[in-house]
């Protein structure tokens, strides 16, 4: 099953074998969500640092989560969120016996599958196109999660189609693909060297960064293969 949910700014597809499955994604997206609002009600600089963040023991564990990511990658807690809320959410699908389950936040990703997964990018205009990664089951949720600084309404100061981050933190892995986008120049050492500003951080196991006809990839990376990757399809507004 899969339906399309909008809670202001976050739009996300829930997919789930059940429906009861989804409604705890949505209800936890909102608590969540509130959680955070509230914070930054409180701190509105937590909303518009672009640079680390330093925050109380007494903070909602989504904000926990954001500053950590942020603060590891060497950018601000929002770089996060949106992956952030796609892992709360589908830990709270496990919790509640979901075996098969994924939240999609605008390409930030958290899943967890009992069955091969094929996952589709969408680089904008880059040549490369129909690409897709085979996601094999697991039983712990991963993070994959994409910036791009051509595609879509996030703040980047990069020249990447696609830069993608696999990890089993979802939260670092929506931070670390902001830090890849960011870091990404144009042409071939452009991409290459994009990869320094991931390959010593604990817990990712891999990068694909898309700019124009250049694609690179950097550790464990899934196979890849060909997928029907449909406009209509992508989680957007």
């Amino acid at each position: 099953m899969k339906e399309h949910f909008q809670l202001k700014e976050t739009i996300v597809t829930i997919v789930a074998d059940e429906s009861d499955h989804i409604e705890v994604a949505k209800e936890a997206i909102h608590e969540h969500r509130t959680q955070l609002e509230t914070h930054i009600n409180k701190d509105p600089y937590f909303r518009m640092t672009l640079e680390p963040y330093d925050c109380e023991e007494d903070v909602p564990e989504v904000v926990k989560r954001l500053v950590r990511a942020g603060n590891t990658m060497g950018i601000g807690p929002m770089s996060a969120v949106a992956g952030t809320l796609s892992s709360l959410a589908v830990e709270a699908m496990l919790d509640a016996g979901a075996t098969h389950a994924m939240v999609d936040n605008g390409g930030d990703i958290a899943l967890i599958n009992d069955r091969d997964v094929v996952m589709g990018v969408y680089a904008g205009n880059s040549p490369i196109r129909d690409l897709g990664f085979i996601l094999e089951p697991s039983d712990s949720i991963r993070g994959v999660c994409t910036s791009s600084g051509t595609v879509g309404p996030s703040i980047s100061f990069g020249s990447a189609d696609a830069a993608i981050v696999f990890s089993d933190d979802v939260s670092l892995a929506d931070s670390a693909a902001t830090a890849l986008a960011n870091a990404t120049d144009i042409g071939h050492d452009g991409v290459e060297s994009a990869f320094d500003v991931v390959s010593g951080v604990e817990r990712i196991s891999g990068a694909v960064v898309i700019q124009g006809e250049h694609l690179g990839m950097w550790g464990n990376v899934p196979r890849i293969t060909r997928a029907d990757v449909r406009y209509e399809c992508i989680t957007k507004g």
